[in-house]
């Protein structure tokens, strides 16, 4: 493998995951305390496939995060006002607004934020015998992806219940997120925590259901639409499945391919409807669109639940990419059916 040998060719977690192993295990392992699970994921999953970095590349990045750095004089000041000036700014009111309070309520919550290091199955079972309006309430804290897994392994029974539940929450009091995250850090043993946040809605559930396996997803939908077809159907509305990728503008098509390697995306276009694909080609190299289309045909027969697979991992970069503001959706929800 060549060295990696131009800076403006890494990804911001690249760029971090080069700094953090330039840094030394003590200093990276402290850089990394104040960062979150996934960050911790990304990162690190970024680290162990590094390789080759050259000097050239290492120089520039540190440069980069000098430069940037030094452009951010925020001490002194109130960080509360700095975060949500910061955050609208970037983002707008509206969508900053969820994202501040999930910030703030993260920094003094105890019990609530363990929950997010925890495997999904561990989850489940420390909430399952829980109230369905509390189980609702955990899920709707949690990343997408992780609540749709702590979903899967609670009784069948149940996850209709729950999902409802999450669609047409609103909110939460601050006495009762207080309350919970008090009980949640007893169980797992800590302190306390305060602070509201907007949390659950229409847009949670169906982030959820884009995590699950096709078949639950749909049998899911299917259950709540029988107990209130009007919420079932805002649900729906509100998903974002492979096929939505072509209302993707093409900047932000061209940037997510350079985040999906070829083999996963030669599977995920597999069951892709033709307009997609010609999309993809068009926004790549006449070469590489050739070798693409070479190697979809030479490709042999997949299984269902492989290509299924692929396009959630696309999907997953696609929500990682619009949430850091790279790419846009578009209209529709989040992720995967």
């Amino acid at each position: 493998m060549d060295g990696i040998s131009a800076e403006s060719s890494l990804t911001g977690v690249s760029k971090a995951a080069v700094l953090l192993l330039s840094l030394g295990e003590e200093h990276a392992a402290g850089v990394m305390k104040h960062m979150g699970p996934k960050e911790v994921q990304q990162v690190g999953s970024a680290m162990a496939t590094l390789e080759n970095v050259t000097t050239e590349t290492l120089d520039s990045v540190v440069g980069y995060f000098i430069t940037t750095i030094g452009g951010q004089t925020a001490l002194g000041i109130d960080s509360d006002k700095y975060i949500k000036n910061v955050l609208t700014s970037a983002l707008g009111a509206d969508k900053a607004g969820g994202v501040i309070d999930r910030i703030l309520l993260g920094r003094n919550s105890k019990g609530l934020e363990q929950l997010k290091w925890m495997d999904p199955r561990s989850i489940s079972g420390l909430i399952r015998l829980e109230h369905p309006q509390i189980i609702a309430i955990v899920l709707s804290y949690l990343d997408s992806d992780q609540a749709a897994e702590t979903l899967g392994y609670l009784p069948s029974r149940l996850r209709p219940d729950v999902l409802m539940r999450v669609a047409v929450m609103e909110g939460v009091q601050p006495a009762a997120l207080q309350e919970l995250d008090a009980i949640m850090e007893k169980q797992l043993s800590g302190s306390s925590g305060t602070q509201s946040a907007a949390m659950g809605g229409i847009q949670t559930a169906a982030n959820m259901l884009n995590f699950l396996e096709g078949s639950m997803s749909a049998e899911l939908i299917d259950s709540v639409v029988e107990t209130d077809e009007e919420i079932g159907q805002l649900i729906q509305d509100k998903m974002f499945v492979f096929d939505n990728l072509i209302d993707v503008d093409d900047r932000g098509i061209q940037a997510l391919l350079k985040e999906i390697s070829t083999d996963v995306l030669t599977l995920a276009l597999r069951a892709a409807d033709e307009a997609l694909k010609e999309k993809v080609f068009a926004n790549m190299s006449k070469r590489a669109a050739e070798m693409l289309r070479d190697d979809m045909e030479a490709a042999p027969p997949s299984k269902v639940s492989d290509v299924e697979a692929a396009q959630k991992e696309v999907l997953i970069i696609a929500r990682r990419l619009s949430d850091s503001g790279e790419i846009s959706l578009g209209g529709g929800g989040e992720e995967f059916v």
